[in-house]
């Protein structure tokens, strides 16, 4: 019996709202998925819920209704742009953001039924840093980290980088730099928030480019459309395919951690 192949789980956080999170991570999946791998996006901010909005699809079962025990998680699966999955969380559901570690472990565990169905996971976390979002990093293999060029989403990346290190032991987080003017502004904020991570914490991070501000990412919000699909030529969606061939080539995880993980037993070296 060949052994199942690993999946790759990129979480994709940023701390602080509003630094294009949702948007780098279905526009990252749809490039991915352009590379002829299967893609799922998790919409892992469980009370609000947006990526069905942001895409303009119809989802008629989410998270919610598979921890209720309503349906399994194949069930909610939603077709998105350009061949992905997208598994939406339920919107003003103040029940979603309340769960149980126990609950959470569920939650992670129930993808394993789709295992053989797809190459990679994204996650797409909700801001802040609350117990939810900690535990959907610690259960992913990546950590792609969205910051942009303001005070404040250089603290709050901080602030997670800080708290993932200090309390989890997570020690290699992945950078990119959104919405910035240029190349030179994004190794310019990279270079500022290792100045501080250096100084007080001990981990590595890596720098993976940036996507540049362009306006077609707000037309594109607006028609409620990814970047990727409705302005393939844009320069946000040029610098997105750039992206995709990095993570491409980041290596699979091959050994179980000792912790909570999605797709945890494809790892179980035999």
């Amino acid at each position: 019996m060949s052994k199942p192949h690993p999946v790759q789980v990129i979480a994709v956080s940023g701390g602080k709202g509003g630094v294009g999170k949702s948007n780098v991570s279905v526009n990252l999946a749809i490039a991915l998925a352009e590379k002829g791998r299967r893609v799922v996006v998790l919409d892992a901010d469980l009370g609000l819920g947006n990526l069905d909005v942001l895409l303009g699809v119809t989802a008629n079962k989410n998270l919610h209704d598979v921890l209720s025990g309503e349906c399994d998680l194949k069930d909610v699966l939603v077709d998105g742009p350009g061949g992905i999955k997208i598994v939406p969380a339920s919107s003003g559901t103040q029940r979603m953001t309340q769960l149980s570690p126990m609950e959470h472990a569920g939650l992670i565990n129930a993808f394993s039924e789709l295992g053989d169905q797809i190459d990679v996971l994204i996650v797409d976390t909700a801001a802040g840093i609350s117990e939810s979002v900690v535990s959907f990093l610690r259960a992913a293999q990546e950590l792609l980290l969205v910051v942009c060029d303001e005070p404040t989403s250089i603290t709050d990346v901080y602030a997670l980088i800080k708290l993932m290190n200090r309390d989890y032991g997570t020690d290699r987080f992945r950078v990119l730099a959104n919405q910035v003017r240029s190349e030179e502004e994004g190794k310019h904020l990279f270079e500022k928030l290792t100045r501080v991570t250096e100084r007080f914490l001990d981990v590595a991070l890596q720098y993976v480019g940036i996507v540049p501000y362009d306006e077609a990412v707000k037309k594109a919000v607006q028609r409620q459309r990814a970047v990727l699909e409705a302005y393939p030529r844009a320069k946000a969606s040029i610098a997105v395919r750039a992206l995709a061939d990095k993570v491409d080539s980041w290596p699979l995880p091959s050994s179980p951690r000792g912790h909570l993980e999605f797709f945890v037993e494809r790892l179980v070296e035999v």
